[in-house]
């Protein structure tokens, strides 16, 4: 049998301003993302939506699991394959398009810009080279419908 692993969060909303969804515009999309034992992530709809912007959105929820997945997974493989990674940042950049009735839409492409600094010149091709290996491994590549592309800057410390 196939080993797996399971995942629970919650979702609380936490917008109801009085009236609840009497109209459209009568309730907040303020909600908090919650997993026991962790901190609450604030959370809303993307300020397009009426959402409140100085709170994660599920669209920018969704390019971070992207990003984070292949980091994660990189280090992994730079560990084992002998390049030492001494700093790693990423400016991921995702992109909804909408449908043609403008009710709906989906994540279409996320970009993710990794800039890796590794210990030494000689580690540099690996690095780079590294960076197409993640998408086999990382569950999160392998689950979603959008392609993923990357554009990795590489340094030595």
């Amino acid at each position: 049998m196939a080993e797996t692993h399971v995942y629970d969060v919650a979702i609380e909303w936490t917008g109801n301003l009085g009236s609840g969804t009497d109209t459209y515009r009568s309730f907040s999309r303020a909600h908090e993302v919650l997993a026991t034992g962790k901190a609450p992530i604030a959370a809303s709809s993307d300020p397009a939506f009426r959402g409140d912007p100085s709170r994660w959105n599920p669209e920018e929820l969704l390019v971070a699991s992207v990003a984070q997945c292949h980091m994660l997974w990189y280090l992994h493989l730079c560990a084992v394959g002998g390049v030492t990674v001494v700093d790693y940042e990423d400016r991921a950049h995702g992109v909804m398009t909408m449908d043609a009735s403008g009710g709906g839409g989906q994540i279409t492409e996320v970009v993710l810009r990794p800039e890796v600094t590794v210990a030494e010149a000689s580690m540099v091709d690996k690095a780079r080279a590294l960076h197409g290996e993640v998408h086999a491994v990382c569950f999160i590549a392998r689950s979603v419908n959008f392609p993923i592309r990357h554009e990795p800057l590489t340094r030595v410390q």
